[in-house]
């Protein structure tokens, strides 16, 4: 039997990026905070509309499927106001600029952002260029910054008044780096703009943390046969979840709080030790474990040879978050309790997708701060000679926008750290290390 809707909160949220992730965590969240009936969201999908659809049809609702390590529960989820394909632009400006609405979330990837080597945003890009020329004609932006911009100078014309933006990304300091790049374009279409936008909208930072698996064929019969609802997107995630947030809301924001998020005066302790040690872990699986036959987290980690692997990258970055040390003990303990729930199939080769935007960001601070000390840290050169391996074809497949320059230098693991890391290339001892242990994964691969 199809649940019934009821009556639909009103729109005070907007979302780009309707998936899984989303549909997991951030409208979990907002579904489960005691004021949930005044918050529903308009959650846009990136571009394709087939998600939004299939949405749209089931009312908004949706099953969440909580994947425990012997078994499910399932629930119902309502925050879900209304599904809307990303490519509906005008739809989206016109939601930014309800008075009504209070906060912007989005779950995009690193990519996303479209930033230089400096941080900043890269107008050399063509598809930035593009976006310049269609929010200053009124036309449809197809970029993140691009969208957040047309939206925000809509509300800017509409005199709607101030809100927060909250990005949900792996990336440290999320909220600065969309204030970035969102003001960069501002300044570049108008800078009365941009200094609206500093003025009236506030950059949320955040640490997000829930391990939610692509929904499979499978995950849907499941879903039918245990509720008797066909419920065509379902979501599948484990029990753990996380959301630590630092930041102002000058329009207000539900009660999040009561649903168990966390709001800190400064996230960046939170988000080191998640990307230094969940992102960067699922890293070094996703290259070493699928180099050796593994095609999920699960699997990977119950092979002794990656379990030693992430022992040792997970040593090294223990010591650059800023945590108490018992902490960061626990946080290890309970994420290999994460990491073998064999229930929950997380594919390596979903991980290891964009890995020229995360190697970055999960990597090279602690290589960087080992070299600094004077170690050749055996557990992040492993992460990269992985890498280079998938670079060049080995384990799961090349889903990568920004590969092509490291594809070109795949060759060479000097090359590959010259573009990578500059301030590295000279470091022989460490190229030398990398060079022996792409060696040892060519030998583990080759029968």
């Amino acid at each position: 039997m199809t649940p019934r809707r009821g009556v639909r909160p009103p729109v005070r949220m907007v979302h780009l990026g309707l998936g899984g992730f989303f549909r997991a965590h951030q409208a979990w969240y907002t579904g489960a905070a005691p004021d949930a009936a005044w918050w529903g969201i308009a959650a846009f999908t990136g571009r394709s509309r087939a998600l939004a659809d299939r949405l749209s049809r089931q009312d908004g609702l949706y099953t969440l499927v909580v994947r425990g390590r012997e078994r499910d529960e399932t629930s119902v989820q309502r925050a879900v106001s209304e599904a809307l394909p990303g490519t509906d632009v005008a739809a989206w400006c016109e939601r930014l600029a309800r008075p009504g609405v209070a906060v912007v979330t989005l779950t995009v990837t690193e990519a996303a952002y479209r930033r230089d080597r400096d941080g900043g945003l890269d107008l050399d890009d063509p598809d930035v260029r593009a976006d310049l020329a269609a929010v200053r004609a009124g036309a449809a932006a197809r970029t993140v910054p691009g969208r957040l911009v047309a939206g925000l100078a809509a509300r800017r014309a509409s005199g709607a008044g101030p809100l927060a933006v909250v990005p949900c990304d792996n990336l440290p300091g999320n909220g600065s780096v969309a204030a970035r790049v969102v003001t960069d374009l501002a300044e570049a279409v108008d800078p009365a703009l941009a200094g609206w936008i500093r003025g009236q909208v506030s950059f949320v930072s955040t640490m997000v943390d829930r391990i939610t698996p692509g929904t499979t064929a499978a995950d849907v019969r499941l879903v039918a046969e245990r509720t008797g609802w066909r419920d065509a997107v379902p979501v599948v995630t484990e029990p753990f979840t996380e959301w630590v947030l630092s930041g102002a809301f000058p329009a207000g924001r539900p009660a999040w709080e009561a649903a168990g998020a966390r709001f800190v005066d400064d996230v960046h302790p939170y988000e080191t030790r998640k990307l230094l040690l969940l992102n960067g872990g699922h890293s070094l699986l996703a290259y070493a474990g699928s180099a050796r036959g593994h095609r999920t987290v699960a699997e990977a980690v119950a092979d002794p040879v990656c379990r030693d692997w992430l022992d040792r990258w997970w040593d090294e970055a223990a010591r650059y978050v800023p945590l108490p040390t018992a902490g960061v003990a626990a946080y290890r303990a309970a994420l290999l309790g994460r990491f073998t729930n064999p229930r929950i199939r997380h594919t390596l080769a979903q991980i290891a997708a964009d890995g020229s935007q995360k190697v970055p960001v999960r990597v090279l601070p602690v290589l960087r701060g080992e070299r600094s000390a004077g170690r050749l840290p055996a557990g992040a050169v492993r992460i990269l000679a992985a890498w280079i391996g998938h670079l060049r074809g080995i384990g799961a497949p090349v889903n990568d926008a920004g590969a092509g320059p490291y594809r070109a230098r795949a060759g060479s693991a000097r090359d590959v750290l010259a573009l990578l890391a500059p301030d590295l290339a000279g470091d022989t001892d460490l190229i030398s290390a990398i060079d022996d242990a792409s060696r040892t994964d060519d030998r583990s691969t080759s029968g």
